[in-house]
This record gives C-alpha cells, structure tokens and sequence, in this order.
C-alpha cells in the first residue's frame, strides 16, 4: 500500500492518519517517540505493509513483472495499489469525494507535523499542494511517480522501467487490487487490521 490507501484504511479504522503516513520515516519503537495514538498508527501501518505483502493476489501480481523489473516489483505494486483505489474512489467510497478525502487528511495531518522528520515535512509540503491523491487515477501520473523514485533512488532506477509492466498488465492487476482491497477495508472497519 501507499500513502492513499494507508490513509484510507487508517480512517476506516480509526486509527492517527498522521501515524500510519508518517511511518516510513521512523525506525524502532515508535511509543518511545510519539504519543500512543500517532505510535499505535505506525505500527497499524507496518501491520498492514506486512499483510499485503503476504496476501496472495499480491503475489500472483509478482510474476507479471519482468526479469529485470522483478526485484522492484513491491515498491512499483504500492503505488500501483493507489492507482486504483483513486480510479474506482467513488465506488469504494461513495459517502465522500477523493478530493473531499484529500482536504480532510490533509486538515488533520499538517497541523501536526511539528516535530515530525524533515524530510517527512518537505513531503507534506508537496503531496498537499500538488493534489497527488486526486491524480493518481491518472495512469500517466504513476510513469511520473515511479521515474521520482528513481531518481532519488540510485539502486532502483528499474522502477522507472516498472511502468511498462503495469500498463502490460493493467487489466491483470485491476483484478487482483478488487479481490483483495475490498477485505482490507473489511479489516479496518471492524479494527482488526
């Protein structure tokens, strides 16, 4: 999952939005930094980062991946995941827009964001103002996001090559985000996630 979806299902849960965004950026034990709302949010996050990974459409969209692309292929997934849940927002959640979700997060998280990383700041101050949420149901937009975090990544400069596999595949992986994205929100609005 990426940052859409960890927000989604952190707000179907209940659980600090700012938390399950901002763990990425923390290492250890997080009750030892942050309050236990925000702390209990990173751990929901790293839960939930582990599931999917293990889930088994997850790993039927692996091998959809070419040789070279393969060894990318979790962190080219995660935004794929977005992708869809921002093209099929209004199916998933018709009580309330992506935009309207977008604004609401965006209300609760940077408030908060004294004390948070810089570098998790200087993300805020972007993914805000540029709207990413509300355009990641534009295919093009993941060739943009995925040749960013090449960029800034050295070693994994084969994600901008990632994208040919998702366009490959588009179809193929719609399927398997709706098998499985659907029992995912299940989860976390009876908190079990």
């Amino acid at each position: 999952m990426n940052f859409l979806a960890h927000l989604h299902l952190a707000h179907l849960a209940e659980s600090s939005l700012l938390g399950n965004l901002l763990a990425d950026f923390v290492r250890g034990n997080p009750h030892q930094q942050w309050p236990t709302p925000v702390a209990d949010g990173i751990l929901m996050h790293r839960r939930l980062d582990a599931m999917t990974d293990a889930l088994p459409e997850v790993q039927e969209a692996r091998p959809l991946f070419r040789a070279e692309t393969r060894r990318v292929a979790p962190i080219t997934l995660d935004v794929v995941w977005d992708h869809f849940l921002a093209r099929h927002w209004e199916s998933l959640c018709p009580d309330r827009s992506l935009a309207a979700f977008s604004r609401f997060a965006e209300q609760r998280i940077v408030p908060q964001l004294a004390g948070t990383p810089e570098g998790f700041q200087a993300l805020n101050a972007v993914m805000w103002r540029e709207r990413w949420f509300e355009h990641y149901a534009e295919p093009a937009r993941l060739a943009r996001v995925l040749s960013g975090m090449a960029q800034r990544r050295p070693r994994l400069a084969s994600l901008r090559d990632s994208y040919h596999d998702f366009t490959a595949h588009y179809d193929q992986l719609e399927q398997l985000f709706f098998r499985f994205y659907p029992r995912l929100m299940v989860l976390a609005t009876s908190k079990t996630l």
